[in-house]
């Protein structure tokens, strides 16, 4: 059995790779500083509290037992508060993440899965968006993961350490179980905040823009089940372990679903009607933004197994209830 270290292990995407690495007979060791983790969406689970910074921590982690393979979910991701703290994204994102592979590297260990982000993009040029579009990011966020991956490409030659870059577009839904899902403070994501309004706890959804260049005139973004990331995950690490070769991969769904979509599909899930407010436009999002994971499919062999909005939205609305009770 092969001890895989999950850091940022008890956050959204995180937690779910947790449980589908336990479905696979690997040993986790979750690493998370409970910042915005939860340990209610690990239990059961090998759980070490702590952080990156914490160099003494990381070096005691990996001297205490074997480790095959590390997974990285530990990053701030609020693009809002990156601008208005850079500083606060540059040391946990970017210097927090050297100490890590810095460990890595002093204990021998060579394989690593990022969890970047679409964001590394920037304005589209071009739709789908493919990994070969120029990464120009406007956002300390977005920055701060695309200097992550550059430093992957330079370790890999000069050290020998291998890695799976995954740029994820809008990860949103719940296992199907609906026992843990997304938990954000504040919750900036459409999908949650629209079922917030459904659940009574916010009385209506603002929609940014009803003049874009859309079918609707609402902007349009390709969301894609947590789940299925997390399968990604569990197939990067395969082909790392039988390739031993680096990548970078788009996960999205491939095919985009409009703001108006997004309510239309939770009033239908829910049989509830959402109130929202229409408002201007935010500066700086495009009309669309969808991805082409046609690589991931081709090399890593992913397959969707939640396309469709309304598998995303049900299982978000499970657990959200649920969330509710906690």
């Amino acid at each position: 059995m092969k001890n895989i270290l999950v850091v940022g292990g008890a956050g959204y995407v995180g937690s779910h790779t947790v449980r589908q690495l336990g479905h696979e007979g690997f040993r986790v060791i979750v690493l998370d500083n409970l910042v915005h983790g939860h340990r209610e969406l690990v239990p059961g689970t090998n759980l070490i509290e702590g952080d990156l910074k914490d160099t003494s921590l990381l070096e005691s982690v990996f001297s205490e037992c074997p480790i095959e393979a590390v997974m990285h979910f530990a990053a701030y991701c609020y693009v809002g508060e990156s601008v208005i703290d850079p500083s606060k994204y540059y040391q946990n994102n970017v210097a927090s993440t050297l100490n890590l592979l810095n460990t890595m590297i002093k204990a021998n260990v060579r394989k690593f899965i990022f969890s970047s982000t679409c964001a590394t993009y920037g304005v589209p040029l071009k739709l789908p968006l493919t990994e070969d579009h120029p990464q120009n990011p406007i956002n300390p966020y977005g920055a701060t993961k695309m200097m992550v991956e550059r430093m992957l490409s330079d370790f890999d030659p000069a050290y020998g350490l291998k890695s799976i870059s995954f740029r994820y577009f809008n990860a949103a839904g719940a296992d199907p179980k609906g026992d843990i899902g997304e938990w954000h403070t504040p919750e900036t994501h459409l999908i949650p905040l629209v079922l917030d309004v459904a659940a009574g706890t916010r009385e209506a959804v603002e929609i940014y823009g009803t003049d874009y260049p859309t079918p609707d005139g609402t902007c349009i973004r390709d969301y894609i089940h947590v789940t299925d990331i997390a399968i990604a995950h569990l197939l990067g690490l395969k082909y790392l372990m039988a390739e031993e070769a680096s990548g970078v991969f788009n996960l999205g769904n491939g095919t985009g679903f409009s703001v108006r979509e997004v309510v239309r599909t939770v009033e239908q899930i829910t049989g509830l009607k959402i109130k929202t407010i229409e408002t201007v436009r935010r500066l700086g999002d495009p009309p669309v933004l969808v991805g082409s994971s046609e690589k991931a499919h081709r090399v890593l062999g992913w397959e969707r197994k939640f396309p469709e909005l309304g598998s995303i939205v049900e299982t978000a609305w499970k657990w959200h209830q649920r969330l509710a009770e906690i």
